[in-house]
């Protein structure tokens, strides 16, 4: 397969990124993270508790000195509170990498499009590597790679829920008409469901429901691990035609005479 891709001033050669919520307990977050071999994790700035005092903290376990940490403004409602947030999260982890959440509907958690926008322009004049959250959009995807987002993240579907890629046209759209990479993120539930975003030309995929709520979360990490890799190198390996008639596997034509 094919090696790394850059984020900014960031380089990884895996294709699957992690998240650090709903776990039972850090630990089990941590090896969820080793066996799925990732190298980035994402950080939801307003849940996660930066005070030693204050009870246990996920960075002294999922540690910063072995895996990127990629914070992220989840819950994050304003523009305010989004460039607010990221500038709390470079202070806090002495990163520009910002995951750009700013949620238009409470429900069903899809990304405001035009606060969105916004966000992110302010924050990259600020100087942050922006990783947009951001719905099955090619133009917006397309506006976001204009001002100088480093990669677009589209939704697969609603966060943690799980249905997998509900619009597979738009996002081959998006891979077709933007060149930065392009994370599929949020809705993947399995294993097929992240070989399918990587078949169809993905850089990488970002999930976290679907690891902590698997019945066996570290066994769905590994499992997830594999189908980044089988989706990976079928794509590049690039799949037969579809054909609406049977070909003979065995043509007369290839038949040996002796």
């Amino acid at each position: 397969m094919s090696g790394a891709y850059t984020l900014g001033d960031h380089s990884f050669e895996s294709r699957l990124i992690i998240g650090t919520g709903k776990y039972e307990s850090f630990e089990q977050n941590l090896k969820c993270v080793e066996v799925s071999g990732a190298e980035m994790v994402t950080v939801a700035l307003r849940r996660v508790n930066f005070d030693p005092e204050a009870g246990p903290r996920l960075l002294d376990v999922i540690k910063p000195e072995r895996f990127t940490i990629l914070p992220n403004t989840a819950g994050c409602y304003t523009v305010d509170d989004a460039v607010t947030t990221a500038h709390l999260g470079r202070e806090l982890l002495d990163t520009k990498l910002i995951k750009l959440e700013v949620i238009g509907d409470e429900r069903t958690l899809f990304p405001d499009v035009t606060g969105t926008l916004e966000a992110a322009k302010i924050l990259i004049d600020d100087g942050f590597t922006v990783l947009p959250y951001i719905t099955d959009d090619p133009v917006s995807c397309q506006k976001l790679e204009a001002m100088g987002c480093p990669a677009v993240m589209p939704l697969a579907a609603p966060i943690g829920s799980g249905l997998g890629i509900r619009n597979p046209t738009n996002l081959r759209i998006i891979l077709e008409t933007v060149e930065v990479p392009v994370i599929v993120d949020a809705g993947v539930g399995t294993a097929s469901d992240a070989a399918l975003a990587m078949e169809l030309g993905a850089t990488a995929v970002l999930m976290n429901t679907g690891i902590a709520h698997a019945k066996d979360p570290v066994a769905m990490a590994e499992a997830m691990k594999l189908g980044i890799r089988a989706g990976r190198l079928a794509y590049e390996a690039g799949r037969m035609p579809r054909k609406l008639y049977a070909t003979a596997s065995s043509p007369l034509d290839q038949i040996a005479t002796f």
